[in-house]
């Protein structure tokens, strides 16, 4: 089955463009698309895309409320992938803390658009993770208090995986670094996430750079 993906950003050239990215592709299907984060929650409930690539700044309502909204109403909620001019944007962090499972920018090249779409839709690794880390850096320090996740009871190889996380690694490469099967890894990511109460990887770094688990520098 192809990614469907919803297109979410009030200029109607950036979202021709993505849809003669993404279109394209044998594997992607553009299932619609809206011009204000408005829109959103009603065409994520009837299209039921897999992935919404989404404007972080919109004139009536942005990529950053539209992402609380679709998390905190839509059942099963597509992931969110947030499109954006500037990478050290702070509303690009306040989109990912809020639960956007990545970030995109506009003038990235088509295969990274594609392969933006294709990572976040598999959830198996963080995109681009440098760059989260310094918006991390920048605008995550010192949010969540001065325990590292200490009420996480993360084990020692929990926390060994988070940190690979952070780093950007695949379940694939983290079992291979840590010379252990693919569903080990697969049941310790499952773990982190459920006592993190993260939604998925991206929020799950998240947490450990703004505690100090991991440092974001």
């Amino acid at each position: 089955m192809p990614v469907t993906v919803l297109l979410v950003d009030d200029e109607p050239l950036v979202r021709a463009g993505l849809r003669a990215v993404l279109a394209a592709q044998p594997d992607i299907e553009v299932a619609g698309e809206a011009a204000d984060g408005a829109a959103v929650i009603p065409l994520v409930r009837s299209l039921r895309p897999d992935v919404v690539a989404m404007d972080v700044r919109m004139p009536l309502l942005d990529g950053i409320e539209a992402t609380r909204a679709v998390l905190r109403t839509v059942a099963d909620p597509p992931k969110i992938l947030v499109v954006t001019t500037f990478e050290d944007d702070e509303y690009v962090y306040e989109a990912l803390r809020a639960g956007a499972d990545g970030f995109l920018l506009k003038r990235s090249r088509p295969e990274e658009i594609v392969h933006a779409v294709r990572l976040v839709a598999a959830g198996d690794s963080l995109l681009f993770p440098a760059s989260v880390r310094q918006l991390a850096a920048r605008y995550g320090t010192g949010r969540a208090g001065a325990e590292p996740l200490a009420g996480a009871r993360l084990t020692g190889r929990e926390g060994e995986v988070l940190r690979l996380m952070a780093r950007g690694l695949t379940n694939a490469e983290i079992a291979a670094g840590l010379v252990v099967g693919a569903e080990t890894v697969k049941s310790h990511v499952s773990a982190v996430l459920a006592k993190l109460g993260a939604r998925d990887r991206t929020q799950a770094v998240i947490a450990a750079y703004e505690s100090g688990f991991v440092a974001p520098r």
